[in-house]
């Protein structure tokens, strides 16, 4: 059985996906949800669900990323996780975080990459005028939104969609996307998936 760690800093929509995923013969299942903002809502309901909860506070850190990783590695190696699941978190990681799970990391982001890495993404879709859009999991490398790509899901952007009515449209594929790659990944399966 395959020990997951997932990270989230909101509600942690994404979150409660993956862990409700991981029941009956799911070959993973969750051992930490851990926040940079204690107020994360996403952690009262992962304690509702019986997942282990973290809070560390990014901002104490100012601009010193690897302090704060430092005190975010303490909760989540002792959980020792073997997969180790981004989910909303707003965060960006240094190469030695990411290192140190290469290969166990996993992101799911709001675009059909390597279309629009980072921030604004549909509003991004929209101002190029795209006929769709969608979600990709993939792997986390040094690099931000680029590593291998795991599973994507498309949906058309239709001619009335702003970008909150096509983010939300997207959010619903995310909740089906992941917790489908986390499954295949968790049983040793690297093959990306599409829906």
């Amino acid at each position: 059985m395959k020990r997951v760690a997932i990270l989230i800093s909101g509600g942690g929509s994404n979150m409660l996906r993956l862990v409700e995923s991981m029941t009956g013969d799911h070959p993973a299942r969750a051992v930490l949800v851990a926040s940079n903002d204690a107020g994360a809502a996403g952690l009262d309901h992962a304690a509702r669900l019986g997942v282990p909860t973290a809070a560390i506070d990014h901002r104490p850190f100012g601009r010193d990323r690897a302090a704060f990783e430092a005190e975010l590695l303490k909760p989540i190696l002792a959980a020792q996780p073997d997969i180790l699941c981004l989910a909303g978190f707003m965060r960006v990681l240094t190469p030695d975080f990411v290192n140190r799970f290469a290969g166990r990391m996993l992101n799911i982001h709001p675009s059909l990459l390597p279309k629009y890495p980072g921030l604004h993404t549909h509003a991004r879709a929209l101002a190029a005028n795209d006929h769709e859009a969608g979600c990709t999991v993939h792997e986390v490398t040094p690099v931000l939104d680029d590593g291998p790509v795991l599973g994507q899901a498309r949906v058309p952007i239709l001619p009335e969609d702003t970008a909150d009515s096509l983010a939300a449209r997207v959010l619903t594929l995310e909740h089906q996307l992941y917790p489908a790659v986390l499954r295949r990944f968790a049983a040793g399966e690297r093959a990306p998936i599409l829906l």
